[in-house]
Formats: structure tokens, C-alpha cells, sequence
């Protein structure tokens, strides 16, 4: 099961591993305190991207598009994170304020959506 949470959230049993796809760390959380336990730094969107969308809500789908397109070229990051998610529970960690639309959504649509070769 996948599951989304932003960094700043609490850690939960139920959480499983606790993966941060953001490309960014975000300010004022120390990594000490954010109970990560992998930074899959190279799965998040490319800066331009991240500049580009800039969290308007209203450019999310496109966003998402031009997001997946970005994964299609990097399989083999995708491809650690779909092993990941098969060995069992996984939350995805995000930094944005926007629960609905943000890297993590994205992500686990794709993921969901994309078969597994």
C-alpha cells in the first residue's frame, strides 16, 4: 500500500517505509527529526519543472503529464521504487503545503496507473 504524508506530519506504525521524493529538502525541518528513511532525491521532478509548475493548482494535470514524461526517461529509479513498494507498506513524504496536488500525488498516480514491466 502507498500512502501520502507531508515531511512535517508525524511518523506512524503505520507508515511502513517512510521514502521523501522530493528533489529539494525543505526548510525548517532538520533531517534528523523527519524520520526518513530514504531520500529518493532522483524520482522528483527536474528544477524546471518544480519551477514551472510552481505549485498553481490550476497547472497540476499538466504538470503531472509533463512529470510522468520525466519518469518515463529515468526507468530505473522507477523501477527502485516500484521494488520498494512490492516488498511492502510505503509512505510517500512530500514538503508542499498543498495536500491534493504535489509531487507525491503525482507519483503514486503514475505508479498506479504505469504497469510494471
Amino acid at each position: 500500500m502507498i500512502r501520502l504524508k507531508r515531511i512535517h506530519d508525524m511518523p506512524a506504525p503505520e507508515d511502513g517505509l517512510r521514502v521523501f521524493v522530493d528533489r529539494v529538502w525543505p526548510r525548517g525541518i532538520g533531517k534528523g527529526e523527519a524520520a526518513i528513511d530514504l531520500w529518493l532525491r532522483e524520482i522528483g521532478p527536474s528544477t524546471e519543472l518544480r519551477r514551472w509548475f510552481s505549485q498553481d493548482p490550476k497547472r497540476f494535470e499538466a504538470f503531472c503529464e509533463r512529470y510522468w514524461e520525466e519518469l518515463e526517461a529515468r526507468p530505473e529509479v522507477v523501477e527502485r521504487l516500484r521494488r520498494i513498494v512490492e516488498d511492502g507498506d510505503v509512505t510517500l513524504l512530500y514538503s508542499s503545503r498543498d495536500r491534493e496536488r504535489n509531487t507525491a500525488v503525482a507519483l503514486k498516480r503514475y505508479l498506479e496507473k504505469a504497469p510494471a514491466d
